[in-house]
């Protein structure tokens, strides 16, 4: 593995992987930018490595934004060598031991994994050779990115923020957006649901407060770590430990009570105090694809700053997918399916969460079955296990489908029938689904395909060019008809769905499972789109109806009261025009091969002045 973040970004170089950017290139916007274009590239493009930023320090993106660079990272030639070694870990700790040679055996593994654990060392580390303390610990020496037009300012977007249990005193280090305030504050954008959030409540029922330290770079398995769902109490640096096969090792902080790894490249220590009000932080274009809207979160208060001599600042970009987020995923599909087998759900196969769904939105099961409802039996399960949570549509398969094949996918899903394979349910959301009736809270669907056979005739499939509605002509878009008996349509606001239905019904139409609503301005012919919006902007518990063998979803802009919804509603994250020019103009100077066009411009005609304006809730305490 890697002694640092340099040494991962030489091996990245010699495997192909890098392009370096040696013109200077602004922090504001323009590097969202050109990282937004390689990350929309054939398999993710490349990793940027910008040399001259305006600051003393290189910025590098896109560290982690294909499959290959994820694998390098973690020290592995194919993420599914992941799977293998946690599935062998697991079973020799669960074989049984009924002689003492069993046991005896055991001895080595054992130690292996005591090699896995953090250990502290005295002294400083390479992370705290050149320290800021006071007024020097100025944010300002740091090429922290603004990444998009609407952002509310620049923000940290990589950081292992790393906290302590006030009671029990275990680790936790996650990845939370920190937007720049000042020279030395920043909001700290804890979820209602993570456990960030419930050490900060914790520090407040004891009115204390709460030392943070944000660790920037180092190993690139820090990163993934922090990022990866591990149950609540669990250190991340163990899960690193043992992807790395060595420990992490921890020096201790300047001015708070914690241990870093030494090997960073930046430490930013501070603390948030829960006394003091929390501050509007956002809006930020997230890895829905949305601007996620302002709120409420922590101050977070800089002491002091430490770094390498050396040190390369990383960042990623979020937005419209795919984007590097969605290559981190499918490590953690890797990395976490055989925690899933033995503790939780011994039948499932495969977990395949597809980049449209931007994690949360969409997943795909595929299990072993034995018996009637045993699909229906996994989704609840797998809603109930941690982070899944907060999945919002789930497809489940069995393993007589070949894994991830869509055309396989497609053969079921179109012998679907509604209610006999749909389940509908509610529970918790993750915070950024905008859809939600609710903060974080609303509905999912799960669509059993387990005893569907896929070789069933289907019914006819008739339709007439269009429909009429109200007096209006509204085209019916065929493309996805014959293979998947879905048809999109692109309709106002004003329509609703039961005035719509009410049309169809008298149509003449058959063979059809699904009806998808858009906006006009939706690009119906790329399938990758219309699947990123519904699974985006379709709440399950409001946006769906059931009309003459048909299953309707509304996938359109709510903004105005579409269907009775009440909250804000986000643009889609776009690069402005006048950014978008530049960049074409300077590409030459840039180096990179060949032009790419920006990927906003497809997007732009979807954003619009809607939900712009909205009320912030009046206190601390109506915030997760």
């Amino acid at each position: 593995m890697y002694r640092n973040l340099r040494e991962y970004i030489e091996r990245l170089e010699r495997e192909g992987e890098l392009c370096r950017v040696k013109t200077l290139v602004s922090p504001e916007e323009e590097i969202a930018e050109l990282t937004d274009r390689q990350a929309k590239s054939p398999g993710g493009g490349k990793a940027l490595l910008f040399e001259q930023t305006g600051t003393d320090f290189p910025v590098v993106t896109n560290l982690m934004g294909s499959e290959r660079r994820v694998a390098l990272a973690l020290g592995v030639d194919r993420l599914d060598a992941l799977t293998e070694r946690i599935e062998g870990l697991f079973a020799a700790l669960t074989a049984p031991k009924t002689s003492w040679g069993d046991k005896l055996r055991m001895l080595p593994l054992l130690e292996q994994m005591s090699r896995w654990l953090p250990r502290e060392r005295s002294g400083r580390g390479a992370c705290q050779e050149v320290i800021y303390r006071g007024e020097e610990a100025d944010l300002g020496r740091l090429p922290i990115l603004k990444c998009w037009p609407a952002d509310g300012g620049r923000f940290v977007t990589l950081p292992l923020v790393e906290t302590r249990d006030p009671e029990t005193g275990i680790r936790n280090v996650g990845m939370y957006r920190m937007q720049v305030f000042g020279p030395r504050t920043t909001g700290m954008h804890w979820h209602l649901h993570k456990t960030g959030e419930r050490h900060y409540q914790a520090y407040a029922a004891r009115g204390e407060r709460m030392p943070v330290a944000v660790c920037l770079g180092g190993d690139p398995v820090y990163t993934y770590a922090a990022t990866a769902p591990m149950p609540d109490n669990l250190d991340e640096y163990l899960l690193a430990g043992f992807l790395r096969r060595r420990p992490v090792e921890l020096v201790r902080c300047l001015t708070q009570e914690l241990r870093v790894p030494a090997d960073c490249d930046f430490v930013i220590e501070g603390y948030v105090d829960p006394s003091e009000e929390k501050v509007i932080e956002g809006s930020f274009g997230d890895h829905t694809g949305f601007y996620s809207l302002e709120d409420r979160y922590p101050l977070f208060h800089v002491t002091a700053i430490t770094h390498r001599r050396d040190a390369i600042y990383p960042a990623t970009v979020v937005g419209v997918p795919p984007q590097e987020d969605f290559y981190l995923a499918r490590a953690t599909e890797k990395i976490f399916l055989a925690p899933i087998r033995a503790a939780l759900l011994p039948e499932v196969q495969d977990l395949w969460m597809p980049a449209e769904g931007v994690a949360h939105n969409l997943a795909v099961v595929s299990i072993r079955t034995r018996y009637p409802g045993q699909g229906i039996k996994a989704a609840h399960s797998l809603w109930g296990a941690g982070q899944m949570m907060f999945n919002k549509f789930m497809v489940v398969t069995s393993s007589a489908m070949p894994s991830r094949s869509v055309e396989a996918l497609r053969q079921r899903v179109v012998r679907a029938r509604w209610p006999d394979h749909f389940v509908l349910s509610r529970g918790p959301l993750d915070v950024l689904d905008h859809a939600a009736p609710r903060l974080g809270f609303g509905g999912k669907l799960a669509l059993d395909l387990t005893e569907i056979d896929p070789e069933s005739p289907l019914e006819p499939l008739t339709m007439p060019e269009s429909l009429t509605w109200n007096g209006r002509r509204v085209s019916i878009h065929r493309s996805l008809a014959e293979p998947w008996r879905t048809v999109l349509l692109g309709v106002s606001r004003e329509a609703s769905l039961e005035s719509l239905g009410a049309v169809w019904e008298h149509s003449g139409i058959t063979g059809i499972r699904f009806v998808v609503l858009l906006d006009e301005a939706v690009d119906r012919d790329c399938l990758s789109d219309v699947v990123w919006l519904t699974t985006s902007n379709v709440d399950p518990s409001r946006d769906i109806v059931f009309r003459a063998g048909t299953l309707w979803l509304d996938a359109r802009t709510k903004a105005g009261g579409v269907n009775g919804f009440d909250r804000p509603w986000p643009n889609v994250v776009t690069s402005s025009d006048e950014l978008i020019r530049q960049v074409d103009e300077r590409w030459d100077s840039y180096a990179l091969g060949d032009f790419l066009p920006s990927s906003s411009e497809r997007y732009r005609p979807l954003v619009s002045g809607a939900g712009a304006e909205y009320e912030l809730p009046a206190s601390k305490s109506e915030v997760g």
